[in-house]
């Protein structure tokens, strides 16, 4: 979700869900210690809850980040061992560390060591042509040795040639019995699915089989989905939540933060252009908050502008 699930993004999901685990874009080790660190820390405080994403292999630059992000006051920090772009590949992270089992455990022990949050892992179930259980199965166990207790299962394999990172999201079948049965194998563990979900029926399908489920391009193309979830799986009373309210909660967000850091509301309104999906006069509003010619007007009067 690279430059998708900034933190305007996650304010955005956040009036839409109470209680979902929030995750930032994934950050590469070398962008914080090398990089612009308020840049890619800074969040809201309303996002919480919320994990920081590490791209790394390196143990410290990946335990110094750990401590950053503990320090900027996230709740989670989360490890990619999932992303299969040639780019991510080069730094020698991401999808192709399910290769190196022994490493990205040492990884996990020396996060672990300087934090006293949760280090997470977000893999895959297999790489190229690994499509063995066993694989997956002994990556996990050897995390869980070095002290990793939630794991983030995308239920494809990670073609590491030959694939774009679009083709990696449906070219490789989805799988969903290896991530059932890792969670029978490790009972003691929290195991959650990602890959292929795009309803709350499939969700509710996958929690009684797994510890959680994890959306990613659905939710951001759909986002009113999120609306569904407090009531659907935390136990909440439906709300009197509407489209117009999460609108006018995000012009005001798009207000303050022009007032403090000068952010334009076109940087932010991007991400909440699926918000009327499927509904009269969706189109027009989409092309208004997306007028790249409107972005010297004030975010008030362009929703004036976008108001069916």
């Amino acid at each position: 979700m690279l430059d998708w699930t900034d933190k305007h993004c996650r304010y955005f999901h956040r009036l839409l869900s109470r209680h979902a685990l929030l995750y930032t874009e994934m950050v590469t080790t070398g962008a914080l210690l090398h990089g612009d660190v308020p840049r890619h820390l800074r969040f809201n405080a309303e996002e919480h809850a919320v994990a920081l994403q590490l791209g790394g292999s390196d143990t410290a630059d990946l335990a110094a980040c750990a401590k950053l992000g503990q320090d900027w006051g996230y709740d989670e920090i989360n490890l990619n061992c999932g992303c299969p772009s040639e780019r991510v590949q080069r730094g020698a992270f991401g999808a192709c560390l399910m290769n190196e089992a022994s490493l990205v455990g040492d990884c996990v022990r020396a996060m672990l060591d300087v934090v006293d949050i949760p280090v997470t892992v977000k893999h895959r179930i297999g790489i190229d042509k690994i499509e063995s259980y066993d694989f997956v199965r002994d990556f996990v166990g050897t995390l869980s040795d070095a002290g990793c207790r939630v794991f983030i299962v995308h239920a494809r394999n990670a073609w590491l040639k030959g694939l774009s990172p679009k083709e990696n999201r449906e070219v490789p079948p989805l799988r969903y019995d290896l991530v059932h049965q890792l969670k029978r194998d490790f009972p003691q563990l929290t195991i959650c699915l990602n890959g292929g979900v795009t309803t709350s029926a499939q969700v509710a399908e996958q929690l009684a089989l797994v510890d959680g489920v994890m959306l990613g391009r659905e939710a951001y193309h759909n986002p009113w989905w999120l609306s569904e979830w407090d009531a659907a799986f935390y136990g909440e009373q439906p709300t009197d939540r509407t489209r117009e309210l999460v609108e006018e909660q995000m012009v005001a967000y798009m207000e303050r933060e022009a007032a403090e850091h000068g952010t334009s509301w076109y940087s932010i309104a991007r991400h909440m252009l699926g918000l009327r999906h499927g509904l009269p006069g969706a189109r027009k509003w989409r092309q208004i908050w997306s007028d790249h010619r409107l972005k010297t007007l004030p975010a008030r009067e362009v929703w004036a502008l976008a108001k069916p």
